[in-house]
């Protein structure tokens, strides 16, 4: 397979274009008020207002929630009061345990550097005390290979190469044939429940999603990026995650 010309890239508003398809229903957290406090990072305190609005320490934006299973939320928000971030957090109703991801499109370009930068944190959330492992970076993707669709038009293939690059290629879709080695970061949540990000180098666009590779098989996830004309442009993604196997390295580990 060649390489695509740099003129025959995708931009990231046109590969997301219905990407979202399979993607959970949203969930309507509207009057619910949850207190996020993350370790070395904010204390947030989020009042759900309605089914599109919450207010997180006094300044109001939007939010998209997916249940990701009954007592786990996958919450986005766009951060419209702030240009070129978005704030991400999983959280448990249960086991009272959280994640945030702040993800920062950079003022220019940087050479061997995505322009969309990461922050993680692991947390706890009022209402109990947490139960369990807490959430941190994972290993356990590394080797494993998997389909994602997420749309009639949309299939992707990911093969997790270690704790901090993946490989992905386009089956099906605008970006058919095209294909990179990315930054990636993996955190454990809960069993079978993984915080999956990527970096891209390419072009300015990040992601934000949570593998449930248990029965479920299904992925829930946001994109921020720089569209066509330079923007800053949040989406949604979604779809089933369909295993197509894995390799063990007999002797050495990757990084």
């Amino acid at each position: 397979m060649s390489t695509p010309a740099e003129d025959e890239w995708r931009t990231y508003d046109e590969f997301a274009d219905g990407i979202a398809t399979y993607r959970l229903p949203n969930a309507d957290l509207t009057g619910r008020e949850i207190v996020i406090a993350l370790a070395d990072g904010p204390v947030l305190d989020l009042r759900f207002e309605d089914a599109q609005h919450v207010t997180c320490n006094g300044v109001r934006d939007p939010y998209d929630a997916v249940a990701v299973r009954d007592d786990v939320y996958f919450v986005n928000l766009p951060l419209t009061s702030v240009e070129g971030e978005s704030l991400t957090l999983v959280f448990s109703t249960t086991s009272h345990r959280a994640l945030g991801v702040l993800s920062v499109i950079g003022g220019e370009d940087v050479e061997g550097q995505p322009r969309v930068q990461q922050t993680f944190w692991t947390g706890t959330t009022n209402g109990g005390e947490p139960t369990g492992e807490a959430p941190g970076p994972s290993r356990d993707l590394i080797g494993k290979r998997n389909l994602y669709r997420y749309s009639p038009n949309h299939l992707y293939e990911h093969v997790y190469v270690s704790s901090q690059r993946y490989t992905w290629q386009c089956l099906e879709g605008i970006q058919r044939g095209h294909g990179d080695t990315d930054l990636s970061t993996v955190w454990k949540f809960a069993d079978g429940l993984y915080l999956f990000c990527f970096r891209e180098f390419r072009i300015a666009v990040a992601s934000v999603w949570l593998h449930d590779l248990s029965i479920a098989l299904r992925t829930t996830g946001v994109f921020l990026g720089l569209n066509g004309e330079g923007r800053s442009e949040h989406s949604t993604g979604g779809g089933h995650i369909y295993p197509l196997g894995a390799v063990v390295y007999p002797d050495i580990q990757p990084v």
